[in-house]
């Protein structure tokens, strides 16, 4: 039989892979998951319909997400991740010198234990010594929390459903508050190249200008998000992404890592006019 997925992005487009295997079909008390098997994209995670993640690209979400931060901030010994229960963030944090300890707060833990089973290269970072995991809402946990943080990463879904909340500025707020004085906070803030998507991005830039005095967008290549072209949006409460990137520790952790690098770095926040525009506006 010739089976497809198909990720409808807008009414007349998408992603469309072929599938040679229905691996796990499951719902939780808050989405549905599906992992299928494509011979392009190798192993692929769905929640609620909509592709989190591939065996073949996830690399480039997960470092884009973590490192520019990480190699932003002179010594983010305190991370904490919202969402990412696939473990691909926290993979990519632990890696780090100056890390000591990653947190990691995810609401479903079915998405953690299917990661687990059929992603175990994304999820290699649980059984760091520096991860601690806290099953319960993100938007509960930094609201209650008394810790402070370096950084913290928002690993979320789209502002669809379970996610929804951690598109807010009273989150961001929040996330403020649990920042040391020189904290950075980022988070993925969707396509800049489909309108329903790019939406997000002044939104979410706009808090960020509101709340911090330093805010940046970037953005990186992923062929199977909507359009292939994601961004992130990042606030920080002392240092410039751009003028403060720390090129020795950068050179003494020589990560082997398969897209970011020093200039992918630099590049990723030279933004084309029609992305300057849509945040200008």
């Amino acid at each position: 039989m010739d089976l497809w997925f198909t990720e409808k992005h807008t009414k007349s487009s998408g992603l469309t892979l072929k599938v040679t295997q229905t691996l796990l079909s499951a719902k939780s008390p808050y989405q549905e998951l599906m992992i299928i098997d494509t011979p392009d994209y190798g192993r692929v995670m769905l929640l609620d319909g909509l592709v989190m993640l591939t065996e073949r690209d996830e690399f480039v979400y997960h470092e884009m997400l973590a490192h520019p931060s990480l190699y932003s901030h002179p010594n983010p010994e305190k991370v904490l991740i919202i969402g990412g229960g696939d473990g691909g963030t926290l993979r990519e944090v632990v890696k780090h010198s100056a890390v000591k300890r990653a947190v990691l707060v995810e609401i479903d833990k079915m998405v953690m234990a299917a990661s687990k089973e059929f992603f175990p290269h994304v999820a290699s970072g649980f059984n760091s010594s520096k991860a601690e995991v806290i099953i319960t809402d993100g938007i509960a946990y930094v609201n209650e929390t008394e810790e402070k943080f370096d950084l913290i990463l928002i690993d979320s879904t789209d502002p669809i459903g379970p996610a929804e909340g951690l598109f807010h500025i009273d989150f961001y707020r929040a996330c403020h508050k649990v920042l040391n004085d020189d904290g950075i906070l980022t988070t993925q803030s969707e396509t800049p190249f489909i309108k329903h998507f790019a939406e997000v991005i002044p939104t979410v830039m706009k808090d960020f200008k509101y709340l911090f005095p330093l805010s940046k967008l970037y953005l990186a290549n992923i062929p199977t998000y909507p359009s292939g072209l994601w961004s992130f949006s990042m606030g920080s409460k002392k240092y410039d992404p751009e003028e403060n990137f720390q090129q020795e520790r950068y050179n003494s952790d020589a990560l082997s890592l398969s897209y970011y690098n020093d200039r992918i770095h630099q590049g990723a926040f030279c933004l084309p006019n029609f992305v300057k525009k849509l945040i200008e506006e």
